[in-house]
C-alpha cells in the first residue's frame, strides 16, 4: 500500500490547505513542549503569538469572503482549522474562538456597516475578541441566558448588564487576558418588552489592555488543560455602546426604539441565529477526530516497536502489536477513526453546499442535527481512544515528554464545549421524532399500520433483491446450510448497513410510542420525555452510528483501485465492532442468535489480523507532522 496515495486521498480536495497548516506548525514545533516549561501567562502569550504567525500566512482568512482578504473557501478554511489539532490544541481552540466564533459572528450576525469596520481587523488579529456566551447559570440552555442588553431611547443606545451572579459570562476564551471586544449574547429589552437573546458587540479593554469603565474581568484560573487560552469571567455594570453595537442581520431597532425583525415567530428568530454558528460544531468535531490520529499514530508507531515477553524458549521477545489483546484494545479505533474521518468529510461537504447555496431551514435544521451528532461522536471517540492510547504505551504513556498525557487533558473539554454531547444528541433525535411525526401522522392506530406496513413492503422488496443477505439477518438456526461457515455474510455491507439501520428504526419508533402514550394518558409533557430520556439519546446515537458507517462505505466504494481493498478490510473491523459492542441489543431483539454473536466475535479478531501488517501505513497515511508524533518512546517511522 502507497501511505502517500493513501494520505492524498484522506486529505480530499482540502489538501492543499491542510498542508500549509502542516507547515506552520512544524515551523512552531517547539509550541509543544512550552506548556510543561512555561509560567501559564508566557505560555499564553507565546500561543497568541503563534497565532499571529499563523495569521500572517493568510489561513484565518481562508473562509471569508474575498473583498476582506478571504478566499471564499469555507471548507478550506475547516479542513485547515482541523489540521490545526495536529499541533498545540490550545492553539487550535484560540484561533477558533478568534476567527471561528468571534470573526464568525461578525460576518453571519452582522450587517455591511459591521463587516466594512470590524472583520478586516479580526482577520489579522489587530482585534482580538471573545464569543460571551456562556453563562455561570447558563450553558446550554442559551435562550435562558440572564444578561440584559436595554435599549435607551434617549441617548441611542444599549445598555448591557450583568443583573446577578448566575448571569456573569463565564469560561470565555480571550477574555481574561487578549480579548478588546467580545461579542455578547443578552437579553435584548426595547420598550420595555424583551425580544429573546442578540448578540452585540461590547468593547472590554482599550488599546493598552485596561478594562473598560463598567467592565469587570477575572481568569477562571488553572484549568484541567488549554491552559494556553485565556479563559475568563465577564460582569459588565450598566456599560453603554451605540446602538449600531446590535448585530442586525435578523433584527433592526431603528433611532426611535422600534424592533422589527423578518422573523415574526421569536423561537425560529432564535434558532435561526444559532444556526448561522453551527460551523464551530462542525470545526470541534473535526479537530477532535484529528487529535485522535495524533494519540493513534504514537501509540501504534509504539506498539509495532516496542517487545514484551514472547514464545518460551524464544531468544527473542514479541512485539506489542503482534498480540491479539494489542490489537484489539487499538486497531477497532484506528478504524472508527477512519470511519469519523470520512463522516466529518461529508459533513463538511454538506455545510459548504447548505451555507453556498442558500438552502431551506429544512437542509439547515438537518445539517446542524447531523453536525451535533458527529461532534457528540467524534469526540467521546477522541476520549476514549486517548485513554486507551495511553494505557497501551504503559508507563512511558504516563510521561508528559511522550505527549498522550497533554492531548488527555487538552481534549478532555471537546465532549462539553460546543454543545454538551447528551444534549446534542437529544437535539439529533428531536429533528429524527420531527421528521418521523411528519411521515407517519400522530402515531394513531392508522398511522401506526401504515408504518408497519410501509416497513413490510421494504422489507419485501430487499427480500426479492438480496433474500439471501436479508435471511442471515434473522437468528442462525442449526443445520442451515451456512452451519459450516459461520461467518458467511457476515462481511457483506448490506447486512452491516440493515442491522443498523434496522436498531434506529426500532429505537425511533420505540421512543416514538412512549412519548405518545404518556401524553395521551395526560402527563406533563416534560415528565413524559424526562422519562424516555435515555431511550432519546440511544435512538440519536444509533442514527449517528449508521451514518457513520454509510459514510465510511460510500468512500470505500469511491476509492482508487489500489486502495479499496485495505480500506474494505479497515471498513469491515469498524462495522463489525460497532455491531459486537451492540450485540446485547441485537440478541434481546432477535437479531443474532448465540452462534452468530459468537462469529461476529471471531471475524473481529481475524479482521484485527489483517490489518495489524498496514497498521502504521494506515497512521501514517494521516500526516500528522513528525514534530508532533516523535516522542521519545517513538524512533521516526519509515513511512514518512
Amino acid at each position: 500500500m502507497r501511505t502517500t496515495g493513501l494520505r492524498d486521498y484522506l486529505d480530499g480536495p482540502h489538501k492543499a490547505a491542510r498542508d500549509v497548516v502542516r507547515a506552520g506548525l512544524s515551523a512552531n514545533a517547539e509550541l509543544l513542549d512550552l506548556s510543561l516549561r512555561l509560567p501559564r501567562d508566557e505560555y499564553r502569550d507565546k500561543v497568541l503569538d503563534v497565532m499571529l504567525d499563523v495569521t500572517a500566512e493568510g489561513h484565518p482568512a481562508r473562509g471569508f469572503p474575498k473583498e476582506f482578504g478571504g478566499e471564499g473557501d469555507l471548507g478550506g478554511f475547516i479542513a485547515g482549522f482541523e489540521t490545526l489539532a495536529f499541533g498545540d490544541l490550545s492553539l487550535m481552540v484560540k484561533a477558533g474562538v478568534q476567527f471561528g466564533l468571534f470573526a464568525g459572528a461578525i460576518l453571519h450576525l452582522g450587517t455591511e456597516r459591521h463587516h466594512d469596520r470590524y472583520l478586516a481587523d479580526a482577520l489579522s488579529g489587530r482585534l482580538l475578541g471573545c464569543f460571551a456566551m456562556t453563562e455561570t447559570g447558563h450553558g446550554s440552555n442559551v435562550q435562558a441566558l440572564g444578561t440584559t442588553a436595554t435599549y435607551d431611547a434617549s441617548t441611542g443606545e444599549f445598555v448591557v448588564h450583568t443583573p446577578t451572579a448566575a448571569a456573569r459570562k463565564d469560561y470565555i476564551g480571550n477574555a481574561a487576558r487578549h480579548g478588546r471586544m467580545a461579542a455578547v449574547f443578552a437579553q435584548l429589552v426595547v420598550g420595555g418588552e424583551s425580544q429573546g437573546v442578540h448578540c452585540l458587540l461590547v468593547p472590554i479593554r482599550d488599546e493598552s489592555g485596561t478594562a473598560m469603565p463598567g467592565v469587570t474581568l477575572s481568569d477562571c484560573g488553572p484549568k484541567l488543560g488549554l491552559n494556553g487560552v485565556d479563559n475568563g469571567r465577564i460582569v459588565f455594570d450598566h456599560v453603554r455602546v451605540p446602538r449600531e453595537a446590535l448585530l442586525d442581520r435578523y433584527a433592526q431597532v431603528d433611532a426611535d426604539g422600534n424592533y422589527q425583525s423578518e422573523i415574526e415567530n421569536p423561537d425560529r428568530r432564535f434558532f435561526t441565529m444559532l444556526g448561522t454558528l453551527v460551523q464551530g460544531r462542525v470545526s470541534v468535531g473535526g479537530a477532535a477526530i484529528n487529535a485522535s490520529k495524533v494519540a493513534l499514530t504514537i501509540a501504534i508507531r509504539y506498539g509495532a516497536q516496542r517487545r514484551q515477553f514472547g514464545a518460551p524458549g524464544s531468544a527473542e521477545e514479541a512485539l506489542l502489536l503482534d498480540y491479539r489483546m494489542h490489537q484489539r484494545r487499538l486497531l477497532p479505533l484506528l478504524a472508527r477513526t477512519y470511519a469519523l474521518h470520512f463522516a466529518q468529510a461529508e459533513l463538511v461537504d454538506e455545510f459548504v453546499r447548505v451555507f453556498g447555496d442558500g438552502s431551506s431551514e429544512h437542509d439547515r435544521r438537518a445539517l446542524e442535527a447531523q453536525a451535533a451528532g458527529t461532534k457528540a461522536l467524534g469526540t467521546w471517540h477522541t476520549t476514549e481512544t486517548i485513554q486507551m492510547c495511553r494505557e497501551a504505551c504503559g508507563g512511558a504513556g504516563y510521561l508528559a515528554e511522550n505527549r498522550l498525557a497533554t492531548l488527555k487533558a487538552d481534549t478532555d473539554v471537546f465532549t462539553t464545549f460546543e454543545g454538551d454531547n447528551t444534549v446534542l444528541l437529544q437535539l439529533v433525535a428531536k429533528g429524527l421524532l420531527t421528521d418521523y411525526r411528519e411521515s407517519f401522522g400522530k402515531l394513531d392506530p392508522l398511522g401506526t399500520a401504515r408504518f408497519i406496513a410501509a416497513q413490510a413492503v421494504e422489507i419485501a422488496v430487499e427480500k426479492a433483491a438480496l433474500r439471501p443477505l436479508i435471511e442471515r439477518l434473522r437468528d442462525v438456526v442449526p443445520n442451515r446450510s451456512d452451519a459450516n461457515d459461520p461467518d458467511a455474510g457476515l462481511r457483506d455491507d448490506a447486512y452491516h448497513s440493515g442491522l443498523l439501520r434496522f436498531r434506529e428504526e426500532h429505537m425511533l419508533s420505540g421512543v416514538a410510542r412512549r412519548l405518545k402514550a404518556g401524553i395521551d394518558a395526560g402527563d406533563e409533557p416534560f415528565e413524559v420525555f424526562n422519562r424516555c430520556q435515555d431511550h432519546v439519546i440511544a435512538a440519536g446515537r444509533a442514527h449517528v452510528d449508521r451514518v457513520v458507517l454509510e459514510a465510511f462505505h460510500a468512500a470505500v466504494e469511491d476509492a482508487p483501485d489500489e486502495l479499496r481493498d485495505v480500506l474494505k478490510d479497515v471498513y469491515d473491523l469498524h462495522a463489525l465492532a460497532t455491531i459486537e459492542s451492540e450485540r446485547a441489543w441485537y440478541l434481546e431483539h432477535g437479531r443474532l442468535s448465540p452462534g452468530r454473536s459468537k462469529a461476529i466475535t471471531a471475524l473481529v479478531n481475524e479482521l484485527c489480523a489483517a490489518v495489524r501488517p498496514v497498521a502504521v501505513e494506515l497512521v501514517d497515511a494521516f500526516g500528522v507532522p513528525g514534530s508532533a508524533v516523535e516522542v521519545p518512546m517513538v524512533v521516526p517511522s519509515q513511512h514518512e
